[in-house]
């Protein structure tokens, strides 16, 4: 390697998404020959341990979580709490600054990646460290939703101002309906860690020396260069970062049960460890799923007000639905899933790296979003890219009917309809893309250049 080898602290936000997708970051580093001092919460680590791939690069810093009123005891990661909580544990993570500072001026790395923690560039600064905003999170949600040009900290938005794209937005087909910009004015409203989560958020892309993105040009160009004018920093792209191929094999049960049909010819479902349904919606779903006549499993949180998966399901569903359909409320093997033979379709919530793992398999998209960046990540893929279809929902109440589920999932399934060919096309294209062979090393080695350039600054 003709440059020298970098030495990067990692310090994302804790929740499990975020320090997977860092992690994935940190392994396409240390294969390049780069040290990594990875800071994560003390009994999180373990959790870990088997992602690490290159232990002799990357290193595991224990961080001590304070205790916050308000949280369990033991909490250290939003996936310990519910959603109302996650503002506390952001509290319980600022009051780490102290420590982080300790272990920093230590280890003295050339650089620190982050995401939501807004006071690390300044402390990164004071110790001479450079300091990188990574973002996971699409460029078109970042551009859309916290652009300057909204004047966020100027004015309260409103449902209205949302409703249409900042000034000078990329031309897209990213649009919000009334009930989508409700809930996203009142998110960019709502306290997060003792500050409104789009100040925290503007003073994290404010004062970072660059901003990293996980995605690639030919996807996202235009979105990041709209960043790069906006925040006036050089923006940094490390491609697509896929994920590992899973060393494990699928579990028996799963196996065994996916091995009972045909290929292609059943319909997955997760929307990931943080997202709980309302039961009315968690039923419409499932009836959705069954009026579909295929085959399915859903991987699923117990919906709100209910303690277990069975107390939830519609009324005559277990009976009617024996041997067809399944539902789950623990953690599966999804990779392993989504490549399997059987499996034709995956009805999604959109989170990042549900839909980087998506978009490594042959299985067909359906979009149902639930909040925040997945909104926007729906529109990019069901309406810029045309890889998947998303399910209708009422423009004022935000809710599916099982109707709109089994339509969406039928147009993607479907060999015959003109939308499901072109979707299946597109996907086909694009999933070729991203495997390249050489994209996603060129890319890293790009990511890695801009890092010997911004020390030189």
């Amino acid at each position: 390697m003709d440059e020298k080898s970098l030495h990067i602290a990692m310090y994302p936000w804790f929740a499990m998404s975020h320090l997977n997708a860092f992690l994935q970051l940190s392994n396409k580093l240390a294969e390049r020959g780069h040290k990594i001092s990875f800071l994560l919460p003390a009994k999180t680590l373990s959790k870990f341990e088997s992602f690490n791939l290159h232990k002799h690069l990357i290193n595991f810093i224990p961080v001590v979580v304070p205790s916050v009123g308000g949280l369990p005891p033991g909490t250290e990661t939003t996936a310990d709490v519910s959603y109302p909580l996650h503002s506390l544990v952001m509290t319980a993570m600022d009051l780490t600054e102290p420590s982080i500072e300790a272990i920093l001026s230590v280890l003295i790395p050339d650089f620190v990646l982050y995401d939501f923690t807004h006071w690390l560039p300044p402390l990164a600064h004071k110790l001479g460290i450079k300091a990188i905003q990574y973002c996971f999170i699409s460029s078109a949600t970042i551009g859309y939703l916290l652009s300057p040009d909204r004047k966020i900290r100027e004015k309260i938005l409103t449902e209205a101002d949302l409703m249409k794209p900042p000034p000078g937005f990329p031309s897209s087909m990213i649009k919000l309906s009334p009930h989508e910009a409700r809930g996203l004015v009142a998110e960019t409203v709502k306290e997060f860690g003792g500050i409104p989560f789009t100040e925290r958020q503007l003073l994290a892309f404010s004062l970072c020396d660059a901003i990293g993105f996980k995605t690639c040009k030919e996807i996202e160009g235009p979105y990041c260069d709209y960043i790069g004018s906006q925040f006036v920093k050089p923006v940094i792209l490390a491609g697509p970062v896929l994920p590992e191929p899973p060393r494990s094999v699928l579990e028996e049960k799963w196996d065994k049960l996916l091995g009972g049909f045909s290929a292609k010819s059943l319909i997955y479902c997760a929307f990931g460890s943080e997202c709980t349904m309302n039961k009315d919606q968690f039923q419409e779903l499932l009836l959705g799923f069954e009026i579909t006549g295929l085959p399915f499993l859903a991987a699923l949180k117990p919906p709100m007000g209910c303690d277990t998966i069975e107390s939830a399901l519609p009324e005559g569903f277990e009976e009617r639905l024996k041997g067809r359909g399944f539902v789950d409320g623990g953690w599966v093997q999804q990779q392993l899933i989504l490549n399997h033979p059987s499996v034709g379709c995956f009805v999604t919530h959109c989170g990042s790296s549900s839909l980087s793992e998506a978009m490594m398999t042959k299985c067909q998209l359906v979009l149902l979003p639930y909040v925040g960046d997945q909104i926007i990540n729906a529109r990019l893929m069901g309406g810029d890219l045309k890889v998947g279809v998303e399910v209708e929902k009422g423009e004022e109440d935000g809710l599916f009917t099982r109707e709109g589920v089994c339509r969406a999932v039928k147009t993607v399934m479907d060999e015959n309809s003109e939308e499901g060919k072109q979707v299946k096309e597109n996907h086909a294209k694009h999933t070729k893309f991203l495997m390249k062979q050489g994209l996603e090393s060129s890319y890293i080695d790009g990511f890695v250049k801009n890092l010997h350039d911004l020390l030189k600054t």
